[in-house]
């Protein structure tokens, strides 16, 4: 008898749109700083800085899937996925969850680090460069293409994991993130709380307004 499927909710719109952001706005960082077109590469962190206060808010009013008090889980949580492979909740698994910390904090080096970091010339330089000395603004220009290191390394763990999970395990972690949703087996389908339209807006005037801010004329 063939098993019934259905569909669970997984991923909401705001999220699904903040994930392939960010991997458009990764690859134009890097073909703008490589290629030496400065200002894009302002405007481009500018953008990743909006994308991390926004997932960040977004980790506490968001939909279930999304907070980071729905799929942070403990060493128990941990060991025992890595013992049985499976768990029941929709959305991150346990080691999947801590990524999302470890990529948000890369990320979060990377562009602060951005902004205060010098050329060894001293021409080109992030937009809050005024507030340390040259000697500062090298260092942070040396972590900032360090952090980038550690981002790309986050990068191919999390590509590899996505292939590893679509030839291993037969599931698909692509598909949710275009559609909102994945086929199951489960009936009925996991509840899933949602978030509201007040939350969405709060949280994208206040990331829009600290991206602005730190971005603006020069503080004195």
């Amino acid at each position: 008898m063939p098993q019934h499927t259905s569909r669970q909710y997984v991923w909401d719109l705001p999220l699904r749109l903040f994930h392939w952001s960010l991997v458009g706005l990764l690859a134009f960082s890097w073909w703008s700083a490589e290629n030496h077109y400065m200002d894009w590469h302002r405007l481009s962190g500018q953008a990743v800085l909006f994308l991390i206060a926004f997932r960040v808010i977004w980790g506490v009013v968001g939909s279930d899937p999304a907070r980071f008090a729905y799929f942070l889980k403990g060493p128990r949580s941990i060991r025992a996925y890595m013992s049985h492979g499976e768990v029941a909740t929709v959305g991150h698994n346990p080691l999947g969850g801590w990524s999302v910390v470890a990529m948000l904090l890369a990320l979060s080096v990377q562009v602060m680090t951005g902004l205060f970091a010098v050329d060894i010339d001293g021409i080109e330089s992030g937009p809050l460069s005024h507030l340390v000395d040259f000697d500062q603004g090298r260092l942070a220009s040396a972590i900032h293409g360090f952090a980038f290191n550690v981002l790309l390394g986050l990068i191919a763990l999390h590509v590899v994991a996505v292939f590893f999970y679509l030839i291993v395990r037969r599931r698909n972690l692509i598909g949710p993130m275009v559609t909102g949703s994945a086929s199951t087996r489960t009936a009925p389908p996991v509840p899933v709380r949602r978030a509201n339209p007040v939350a969405l807006l709060t949280a994208i005037a206040v990331a829009g307004a600290l991206a602005w801010w730190v971005f603006a004329e020069p503080m004195l």
